[in-house]
C-alpha cells in the first residue's frame, strides 16, 4: 500500500509567482460553531490560514462568530442570527458562497435533527454549485443518514463517527481496515479520511496511508486542525483525494513536533503552530 510522503507537500507547496495576488491560493469558508462550541470554527479557520488559504471566513451563530472573531485579526465572521445553525441560514450561505472555491461544514455545530437537517440542505446545495467540501464531526451525522455525496466531498470521520457512517466500528488489523474504508468510500461516492493510528484515504479506487501522528492528538480540536488543513488545500485547487493525503501528512507531522515539546500538555493550537514549520 502507498504512503503519503513529503514530496506530495513539496508537489503543493510550490514557489509562488511574483505577481500572485489574493485569491489566486484560496478563499474558504467554514460554516460550523454553535452556542455550546464556539472554538471549533476558529481552530479550522486558523488552521487554513496557516496553511495557505489567502482568505477565510467562519459563518456560525452569533456567539460562536463573536468568539472566533477574537482569535486573531484574519479571521473574517459571519454571525447568523441565534445559537444554532437552521434552515433559514442556508440562504445565507446562498448569499454567499460566489467568493469561495471550497467549504468546510460540521465543526461544533451540534446534532438535533433541526440542525442536521439544515446541514444537509446546505451539503445538496454545496453539491448543486460543484463546490469542494470537508464534511466532519456533526455534519458526518447528517449525511450519514442520506447518501447525498459525490467526489466533491471529503469525510474525515475519526472511528466512532466511521461507524455513524457505516453501522459497524473499523476493525484492528489495517488490511481490514483498509477494505472498510474503501467500501464505505463506494458507498458515499466521496473520499474518506479516517483518522487514527495510521490514516486511511480512498475514494474507493486508490487507497493511500498517512503514518505520521502521535498518540497525544487525542486531544479535542486536533480534528477541527485537520479539516481546515484540507480545507484550505481544497481552495487552493488541490484534487480532493492529495487534498486529503496531503492534509493527513501536515497535520500528523505538525502534531509530531507539538506533542515532541508538550506532550500531555498538547493543544490543538499548538498544532496549528507547527503548520507552518511542516509546509516551510
Amino acid at each position: 500500500m502507498n504512503l503519503v510522503k513529503k514530496s506530495l507537500i513539496k508537489k503543493i507547496y510550490k514557489k509562488r509567482p511574483v505577481d500572485s495576488h489574493k485569491g489566486n491560493f484560496g478563499n474558504l469558508l467554514v460554516i460550523g460553531g454553535s452556542r455550546i462550541y464556539s472554538g471549533s470554527p476558529a481552530l479550522v479557520a486558523m488552521a487554513a490560514i496557516n496553511s495557505g488559504s489567502d482568505l477565510t471566513m467562519i459563518m456560525a451563530p452569533e456567539r460562536a462568530a463573536n468568539i472566533a472573531a477574537t482569535f486573531g485579526p484574519d479571521i473574517i465572521t459571519y454571525p447568523l442570527k441565534g445559537n444554532y445553525f437552521s434552515e433559514k441560514h442556508v440562504n445565507d450561505v446562498r448569499r454567499v458562497i460566489e467568493k469561495y472555491d471550497a467549504v468546510t461544514i460540521g465543526n461544533g455545530m451540534c446534532r438535533e435533527s433541526k440542525i442536521l437537517s439544515a446541514i444537509n440542505s446546505t451539503i445538496k446545495f454545496l453539491k448543486s454549485k460543484d463546490i469542494p467540501c470537508v464534511v466532519d464531526a456533526d455534519a458526518i451525522h447528517a449525511v450519514s443518514k442520506n447518501k447525498i455525496l459525490n467526489d466533491n466531498f471529503v469525510l474525515t470521520p475519526h472511528a466512532i463517527e466511521f461507524k455513524v457512517l457505516t453501522g459497524k466500528k473499523p476493525p484492528q488489523e489495517i488490511e481490514e481496515r483498509i477494505k472498510a474504508v474503501e467500501k464505505a468510500a463506494k458507498k458515499y461516492n466521496c473520499i474518506i479520511l479516517l483518522k487514527g493510528h495510521i490514516d486511511i484515504i480512498s475514494d474507493g479506487e486508490r487507497t493511500m496511508l498517512n503514518k505520521t501522528g502521535s498518540p497525544y492528538l487525542t486531544k479535542g480540536g486536533t480534528g477541527d486542525v485537520l479539516t481546515g488543513i484540507c480545507g484550505a488545500l481544497l481552495a487552493r485547487g488541490v484534487k480532493h483525494f492529495y487534498a486529503a493525503c496531503a492534509a493527513a501528512y501536515i497535520n500528523g507531522k505538525a502534531g509530531q513536533m507539538a506533542a515532541k515539546k508538550y506532550k500531555e500538555s498538547l493543544m490543538a493550537i499548538n498544532v496549528i503552530e507547527n503548520i507552518r514549520k511542516v509546509v516551510k
